[in-house]
């Protein structure tokens, strides 16, 4: 049997695919760009919903990309089988969700409704599913939150420390690839929509602390009073939500993940490597 992994070259993908590989399961990977050949693992190159070329029998389906778009292509695809699926969701889908900010609203909606079209189109197959609920994610070098504040400040040698007291959990990439291997084998995780987190809750002025620590340059801080912040969610309004959570906690209940995965995400410790992206 194989697995389909739609966004392989994704920074989940990037820990998720070794794993598979050792666990010696052939892996078809769809990614928007072309990837260089790759031992065990066959490339296609696509974008969902796009249609998928034929396809063998599949033991597993597990996508890191947009929920609907998974729904929408599950919701036409020839199955020969009923394989289990694995797709990872965001917690923005709670925490957005009252938001002050029109456009973080909707995203938090179309994330419960992808999550909604996505069992409907697992139902019609009779797949058994799981959906993952991760928060801030980090690791690869790839995420859009964290790594392009650790290149900024390399760059600028000049690193920004907002004032916030809202609590994070930052959680690592590879500890998502070992809950989506785990939900593969976990029947009792079908139908459920898993919060996943890291290992530790610390302040959001911490996390930043943490982040410029970790840098290979030197950083010169730059406090940011909560004055300043507040000028900035009215002058500057793409910023308007990330300023106005600060003090907001951000945070996932990971006990679901624990009893039922076994999952036990690690704290957050990054290092300079976390900031670069694989080649």
């Amino acid at each position: 049997m194989t697995v389909l992994v739609f966004g392989g070259s994704s920074q989940i993908g990037h820990f998720l695919l070794p794993r598979l590989l050792a666990s010696g399961e052939p892996i078809l990977a769809l990614s928007r760009q072309p990837r260089p050949p790759q031992s065990g693992v066959q490339w296609l190159q696509g974008a969902l919903p796009d249609a998928v070329p034929a396809l063998p029998a599949l033991s597993a389906i597990i996508s890191f990309g947009p929920l609907q778009a998974l729904a929408g292509w599950l919701a036409q695809a020839r199955l020969s089988d009923a394989p289990r699926v694995i797709a990872t969701s965001s917690m923005s889908a709670e925490t957005k969700r009252d938001s002050a900010v029109p456009a973080e609203r909707e995203i938090s909606r179309q994330l419960r409704d992808g999550e909604i079209a996505l069992a409907a189109a697992c139902a019609r197959h009779g797949c058994a599913w799981t959906v993952l609920r991760p928060t801030l994610v980090y690791g690869a070098g790839l995420d859009r939150s964290l790594t392009p504040i650790a290149r900024r400040a390399m760059r600028l040698r000049l690193f920004p420390l907002p004032s916030g007291q809202g609590l994070r959990q930052p959680v690592h990439a590879d500890d998502i690839a070992q809950a989506v291997l785990a939900a593969l084998d976990c029947p009792a995780a079908s139908g459920q929509i898993l919060p996943i987190g890291g290992g530790e809750r610390l302040p959001s002025g911490q996390m930043f602390a943490r982040v410029r620590r970790s840098l290979p340059r030197a950083t010169v801080p730059l406090p940011l009073p909560a004055w300043l912040l507040r000028m900035g969610r009215q002058l500057l309004p793409p910023l308007r939500g990330p300023l106005s959570r600060l003090d907001s906690d951000l945070v996932a209940d990971n006990g679901e993940l624990h009893r039922l995965l076994g999952v036990h995400p690690r704290p957050f410790q990054p290092e300079s490597s976390m900031w670069i992206p694989p080649r």
